[in-house]
């Protein structure tokens, strides 16, 4: 039986954990190649070997200027085309902002908008050449009011 995502290529930030790989092994089980990105090696290698063939390990640590700009050539190296990327890695300080630090405001920024523009602005020159192509943002958790 064909997939709804037979042929097309997914990567996924924060794939090893959570939404990520939820959303993941649900594109998987509907046909898709899925580039599972995360900065967690380990759990890369053991979803790899679990989910098969269609299940690419991407290692990128989002947070880190030079790997962050290497993961979109390096899924294209791997895979040859990326036809949906769901921006799914972030982070949320919780609690009262007066009671944060600036390091944890910067890397929650970081993390949540500036990898997410870069990643876009990365991609898009492919899914434009390509003709087609979606782009997904997960907004992250949200404070419950209390």
């Amino acid at each position: 039986m064909a997939g709804k995502f037979d042929g097309k290529v997914a990567a996924i930030t924060g794939a090893a954990s959570g939404i990520g790989l939820a959303t993941a092994e649900a594109l998987l089980a509907e046909g898709a190649t899925v580039v599972f990105v995360d900065r967690d090696t380990a759990a890369l290698e053991t979803l790899a070997a679990k989910h098969g063939p269609k299940a690419v390990a991407q290692v990128t640590d989002l947070l880190d200027p030079a790997s962050c700009d290497a993961m979109v050539p390096e899924i294209l190296a791997k895979t040859g085309r990326i036809d949906i990327l769901h921006c799914n890695a972030g982070t949320y300080i919780g609690g009262d902002l007066a009671e944060t630090n600036p390091a944890a405001i910067d890397r929650m920024l970081n993390l949540n908008v500036n990898a997410v523009m870069k990643n876009v602005h990365a991609v898009i020159p492919h899914m434009a050449a390509n003709g087609a192509g979606d782009i997904m943002r997960h907004a992250g958790p949200s404070p419950v009011p209390g």
